[in-house]
């Protein structure tokens, strides 16, 4: 077993209280890591407020060649890392290699995103007493980030955080999930050899007290949080006067019309309802079948699911394995009796073992029921029918309290505009399921599933500030 040390200020440094981290699937310890204080945290606030001169100050190329770098020997160490990623989370392999792919391409897409800042000229003389007048409006960075993110993408969540800030100027603490902390303190063995400011990044495992303040300490100047509602509407209340982005939950529906293909809406469909175990906040959860097809997908659907292969994440062949502890999994299983209870047909599934919960199917759900209503965070889905119309496929998707993302399978244009145009939520998916999420597109919800927006680009517009120089 190694110890992980965590990265304060520029430095590796360990503390006495140490952070077991578990093989999520065999539950034994694989490695350790420390939980950071209150006086370390002091340490990497003091060290970021140090340099922040020095990253703002940083040239479009600098930090091109920094976040580059990165990207690099992400993709150069992907096998080791994925592994590791892998064995720390209970992520099927396969999947795990795919996230540290996408979290070097979101660096390479902060790099070259670092190249163009927004800036504009703007001319004044429109009104009165403005004749000759002009600006020029640039963006500077806001200051110090604060980030909190989850344990689902350990990795590349934490990769939407720290590269978007790197490219903005703004130092950076991020507090990775205590779960799986690992894959973002090997980050910082990349991020250390690069000519980055001593401060500009730390990376901070932290019990939940000692990480509230990145929250509420005021030298702090953004919060960017990634995590359930609950939690990330709490956070704001506690934030006081600084910058807040929440990326936050989701039920997200699917919608797939007569018109649709149906083998590839099954494929699809199959990856959105069960890649991660559903642990994710794009998670396919509410799918809505036109019902003239209804009885034909959704045994199509159970049989697919059926043949999906449970076992070690470490093997390439494993389409499903653990969530991430036994709590979930008991928290998934009794939402899934108590659906049962009110009146769901179980079509497949619904059993546990241990931290396994089988792939289910559930029908007959409703507005009532936490399978349906809530966020799941699990391996479980509920198949509905819709009356025809695209209107009532829309309403359907929009009778919720999230917004993230929704999918439709159509090959109607007139069905893809009208659901795009009145679809409530941040990204409407074309052909395929909600569960698809590019690294260089604006990506975030309305209602419950947050504030602000990330994807490279829009993350960086939210760690900067607009100045206008009249003249």
């Amino acid at each position: 077993m190694n110890e992980y040390k965590i990265y304060c200020g520029g430095e590796f440094i360990t503390t006495d209280t140490k952070l077991p981290v578990m093989n999520k699937y065999t539950n034994e310890l694989f490695e350790q890591t420390s939980l950071a204080n209150k006086l370390v945290l002091d340490i990497a606030i003091k060290a970021a407020e140090e340099a922040k001169e020095a990253c703002k100050n940083l040239s479009s190329s600098e930090k091109y060649e920094i976040l580059k770098f990165i990207s690099e020997h992400l993709f150069k160490d992907k096998k080791r890392l994925s592994q590791i990623l892998c064995i720390e989370s209970a992520k099927p392999l396969r999947y795990a290699l795919a996230e540290i792919e996408r979290a070097a391409q979101t660096f390479l897409i902060a790099a070259e995103e670092s190249k163009r800042l927004p800036k504009e000229y703007i001319s004044l003389d429109w009104t009165l007493g403005t004749k000759n007048k002009e600006g020029f409006i640039k963006y500077f960075p806001v200051g110090i980030v604060g980030g909190i993110s989850p344990f689902n993408f350990p990795l590349n969540l934490a990769a939407h955080k720290i590269a978007p800030a790197i490219a903005a100027g703004c130092p950076i603490i991020l507090k990775p999930a205590s779960a799986t902390p690992l894959s973002t303190l090997e980050l910082a063995k990349i991020i250390s050899q690069t000519n980055l400011p001593k401060g500009a990044v730390s990376i901070l495992p932290m019990n939940r007290v000692t990480g509230n303040l990145l929250v509420t300490d005021d030298r702090i100047n953004l919060l960017s949080f990634t995590g359930s509602p609950e939690i990330g509407w709490e956070l704001k209340k506690q934030s006081g006067k600084k910058k807040v982005v929440l990326e936050l939950g989701g039920n997200a529906g699917v919608i797939v019309t007569a018109s649709a293909d149906l083998e590839d809406a099954l494929d699809k469909s199959l990856i959105g309802a069960f890649a991660y175990s559903g642990q994710i906040c794009i998670h396919a959860q509410r799918f809505f079948i036109h019902k003239e097809i209804f009885e034909k997908f959704s045994k199509a659907f159970v049989q697919r699911t059926k043949k999906l292969n449970f076992g070690n994440p470490l093997n390439p062949e494993t389409d499903v394995s653990d969530l991430i502890d036994e709590a979930n999994a008991v928290r998934v299983e009794s939402w899934v009796k108590e659906a049962v209870d009110q009146g769901a047909k179980l079509l497949c599934g619904g059993k546990r073992t241990g931290n396994y919960v089988e792939p289910t199917i559930l029908t007959n759900c409703n507005i009532n029921m936490k399978v349906f209503g809530e966020e799941v965070f699990g391996p479980v889905i509920c198949l509905e029918e819709y009356d025809g119309t695209i209107e009532n496929a829309v309403s359907k998707i929009n009778d919720s309290k999230f917004g993230l993302q929704c999918g439709i399978f159509t090959d109607s244009v007139a069905e893809l505009n009208y659901a795009f145009k009145n679809c409530s939520v941040g990204g409407v998916i074309h052909n395929d399921s909600p569960i698809v999420r590019y690294d260089q597109m604006p990506y975030g919800g309305n209602k419950e599933s947050g504030l602000g927006r990330e994807g490279v680009k829009y993350a960086i517009l939210e760690m900067m500030e607009a100045r206008v120089l009249v003249h």
